[in-house]
This record gives structure tokens, sequence and C-alpha cells, in this order.
């Protein structure tokens, strides 16, 4: 397979795709970025001998930040790419699907789209002193537009979903590991050697097995497309609405989409304006 991306820097050992993501300044997700994702995954499945990816940062502040608000239209449409649908929740529920064995490894911050992308993956390890996770749509009055309700449900169960989404607020990797958003929280020194041994150990037994395992379990824990269409679809007019557009242009004001701003988004979050002004 091609090797080289605009915001992914891939390498390829035995079995195993490791793919590092370095979209400067802060990994937002925009159309560069899903683009990358989509020939990477479109390229690893047409090849036989790749069983497992995983997914890394190159910045140990961001893993993907969430995605950028600026560029909605654009990174729909490279989502549709994969999906033929322009919205990244089908894009990410086909990871979820694929053949591929996918495994995010987390370090730094991962919120939103970004939390909904690891949530695709078919599992998550988080460095202990660093990663942090948000779902902060609600935050602008907003439903998490791919797969975070469906996902966090299953995974958290009702009462901490709730908390979740509500509060909008950053949670680190040994209270997410507690609530089961991921696997393990593990030492940053450890958690590299962790997950490459890992993958190589799954990359090594029959990719039937593989295919044949995630499709019973998706059978049982993965929400239809349907349900997912539906959450985009509620993200992409609430988007517009008036009142998400003010606290919007608030948040950016604090500092949205700085990396300095958003080292502590979610006491950003808490300084936005109450209700709509007129």
């Amino acid at each position: 397979m091609a090797l080289s991306f605009e915001t992914l820097d891939v390498h390829q050992e035995g079995a195993v795709v490791f793919a590092d993501i370095s979209s400067p300044p802060m990994n937002l997700l925009g159309p560069e970025l899903v683009r990358d994702i989509v020939s990477l995954i479109q390229q690893a499945e047409s090849d036989d001998t790749i069983q497992v990816l995983v997914f890394r940062s190159a910045d140990r502040e961001y893993f993907i930040a969430h995605v950028d608000l600026n560029r909605v239209a654009e990174y729909r449409q490279e989502a549709a790419k994969l999906t033929g649908e322009a919205s990244i929740a089908s894009l990410f529920r086909r990871i979820s699907t694929s053949r591929l064995v996918t495994i995010a490894q987390i370090e730094g911050r991962v919120r939103a789209a970004g939390s909904e992308f690891i949530l695709a993956c078919d599992m998550r390890f988080a460095a202990r002193e660093s990663a942090i996770f948000a779902q902060f749509e609600p935050a602008f009055g907003q439903v998490p537009g791919a797969g975070g309700v469906q996902h966090l449900t299953r995974l958290l169960g009702r009462g901490r979903a709730l908390e979740v989404l509500l509060s909008a607020n950053d949670y680190d990797a040994d209270l997410a590991e507690r609530y089961g958003w991921i696997n393990r929280a593990l030492p940053a020194k450890e958690l590299g050697d962790f997950v490459r041994a890992l993958a190589h150990r799954i990359g090594a037994f029959p990719a039937a097995a593989h295919s044949a395992v995630k499709e019973r379990v998706n059978a049982i824990a993965l929400a239809p497309i349907e349900d997912f269409r539906h959450d985009s679809d509620l993200f992409a007019s609430a988007v517009r609405t008036p009142e998400a557009q003010q606290r919007i242009r608030a948040a950016f004001e604090l500092g949205l989409q700085t990396r300095e701003g958003e080292m502590q988004l979610g006491e950003l979050l808490a300084k936005l304006p109450q209700g709509l002004t007129r």
C-alpha cells in the first residue's frame, strides 16, 4: 500500500499498520484528515497482508481535538467518498464494521468527534498522565452527531452516558477507564509497548476469525446505521440554529480551536453566555 498521506505518518510492521495523526496546529478533524482516513481504510482493506490498524498521535497534547467548526461541509463531503453519505457518522460506523481490527492509542485530548472516532475503533487504550475525553456538543445545544450517543450509552450505561453528555465536561483517563469509555488506562511509558504487542498478537491470528468475531459482536453492540444517520441529521440541523451559532462564536472569542484555549476546554465552556442574546 502507498504510505504517503498529508495528515498521517504511516508505517507497516508485518500485519500491523501504525498511523500517527499529524495535523497541526492541534489535530482538528478537517477535510484533509478525513480524506486521509478514508484513503487509509480503502488501501488497508484492499491489502490482504494488513489485519490491524493502530491510530496514534504525533502530538502528545492532542489526539483529535474535535471537528474543525469552520469546515463542517468540507469534511462531510470527504467522508462521502467511502460511504456515499456526507456524514462522518457513517464513516465512523464504517470503521467499526471494517474487516480490519482498529486500535486507538490515545495521548492528549480527544473530544467531541475525536471521542466519536476512538469510540468507532474496536479498542481504546490511553495514557494515564495525558489523555482527556469529552463529548461537549450539548454545551452548544447539539446532539453528538457521529455516534457518541450510541456508543456511550451502550458502554457506560444510561446514567453515566447522561452525565458525560449533559455535563460536556473533561474526563481523565482513570475515570474514563472506570466508566468504560476506554479499555485501559496505562502509564505513558508502558502504553506504546502494550499496544504494539497486542496488535501483533492479534495480527498473527487468522483473519477470518477477526471478521467473524467482529460481525457477531457488532450484531449485539453496534447501533443500526439508521440511528447514526438520525444523530447526524440532528447535529447538522442544530449547528445552524441562532443559539448554537452564538455560543460557537462566544467560544471562539474565549479560545476555542486554539492550543492554549483548549488545554482547559471544560472550564472555557462553563463561561459561555446563558440563553440567546437578541
